[in-house]
């Protein structure tokens, strides 16, 4: 019998299935996963603490943790990454062909503060010198239901943040020429995102990067940075009473991953957008990129911090060492 029944809130992808599944369990620990859509599942434990333990936003973990709320632990282990700055959308007659053209632009936002469109815009900032004033935004997500909203964000100083009508959204807005661009798109059902139009597929619609592959190529060749935006956090009253659970599920959690990894599910995607190998390749792979823990992942956790303060979510630059349980920093 486990020592501890843990509830787990989290999106199910090919280096979580094992904990989903039953094939991995944490040693004195009883999981009872529930699948949620990330957006609403960062909203729900933002506001009302719904999960023991959940995936949850590398960016609103360290702005609610700078900002005083400490009622999560973050543990080192990552459920989702990607090059996010890849995924801009634009009007074709917003005349933009460059980063640059997004200047002065209307650019919609599903939420302001999430990780995809942290790293999206200082991306932008820092390799093509397009800073968040630069741009008007538009965001999808009202307060009340707004990972910003529960954490009491505000806007930045000097950075326009304009809210959606409810009777609108951002497909909606970029279809009408109300929007020139979009950081990031999202249409998946979930209590708070609203948008439905096919943007990826319209004759209106570009994405700004023709060759996604080739901008994430010379994007990580360049810096070594795979973007992290999703991390795990677990409640730290549980943490105070049990701190044996933490070693315990990340070490399940990372025996999911390597699972994964051997049944080559999701690695071999990462390397090939990475460009490491090339589109058709099938070799095996020895060393997996996409692992869990602080040690492989320094360098990309704390970009992103660093993007946060920048961009002034932060009011301070935040120590890796505030955000993950002091039993994990050596992982």
């Amino acid at each position: 019998m486990a020592d501890l029944q843990l509830s787990v809130g989290m999106a199910s992808n090919p280096r979580t299935w094992p904990i989903f599944d039953g094939t991995v369990k944490p040693d004195g620990v009883e999981l009872v996963p529930s699948p949620v859509h990330a957006s609403e599942l960062f909203w729900r434990q933002l506001k009302f603490g719904d999960f023991d333990i959940s995936e949850m936003s590398f960016s609103s973990l360290i702005i609610a943790l700078a900002h005083g709320d400490d009622r999560w632990v973050g543990l080192p282990v990552f459920t989702t990454r990607r090059f996010f700055h890849t995924g801009i959308l634009a009007r074709k007659d917003a005349g933009i062909e460059t980063p640059a053209d997004l200047k002065g632009k209307r650019v919609g936002v599903p939420e302001y503060q999430q990780t995809a469109a942290l790293w999206t815009r200082g991306v932008l900032q820092h390799e093509f010198g397009v800073e968040p004033k630069d741009m008007t935004f538009w965001m999808e997500r009202v307060p009340e239901q707004s990972h910003g909203g529960a954490t009491g964000s505000k806007p930045p100083k000097g950075v326009t943040i304009n809210q959606i009508p409810l009777d609108k959204n951002i497909g909606s807005m970029m279809l009408s020429g109300e929007l020139d661009a979009t950081l990031l798109y999202i249409v998946d059902p979930n209590l708070i995102d609203r948008s439905t139009a096919d943007l990826w597929n319209h004759p209106d619609i570009k994405p700004l990067f023709p060759d996604k592959h080739a901008e994430g190529v010379r994007f990580y060749k360049k810096t070594g940075l795979y973007p992290i935006n999703h991390g795990m956090v677990i409640k730290k009253d549980i943490v105070d009473k049990h701190p044996w659970v933490v070693l315990n599920v990340y070490k399940a959690f990372k025996q999911a991953n390597d699972i994964a990894g051997r049944q080559r599910m999701d690695h071999i995607d990462a390397y090939i957008e990475t460009g490491i190998i090339p589109k058709d390749s099938t070799a095996s792979l020895v060393n997996p990129l996409i692992q869990h823990g602080i040690v492989a992942n320094r360098a990309v956790l704390e970009t992103a911090a660093q993007y946060s303060y920048e961009q002034g979510l932060t009011p301070r630059l935040m120590a890796l060492d505030e955000v993950f349980s002091k039993n994990t920093m050596e992982q």
